[in-house]
């Protein structure tokens, strides 16, 4: 399953239209809308972060799943 996380940004359906055409089972979230321990059980095979329209440090729980999930997946 691919997740995507939502940084609040327009080009995000962009990707989900994308992905959807590639019939790819995917679940998308906004990046304060989901934990990472929800996130972790979900136990994706791939994480794709959306564009943003602020700094990483605003990006929510962006940074943090990338961390957790940089060599697992």
């Amino acid at each position: 399953m691919l997740v995507i996380i939502d940084n609040y940004d327009s080009f995000t359906y962009n990707l989900v239209q994308y992905f959807g055409e590639l019939q790819v089972e995917m679940k998308i979230f906004r990046n304060d809308r989901i934990s990472l321990e929800e996130l972790k059980t979900l136990k994706p095979d791939y994480l794709v972060i959306s564009p943003g329209p602020c700094t990483p440090g605003e990006s929510g729980i962006s940074l943090e799943a990338v961390r957790y999930f940089s060599g697992r997946i």
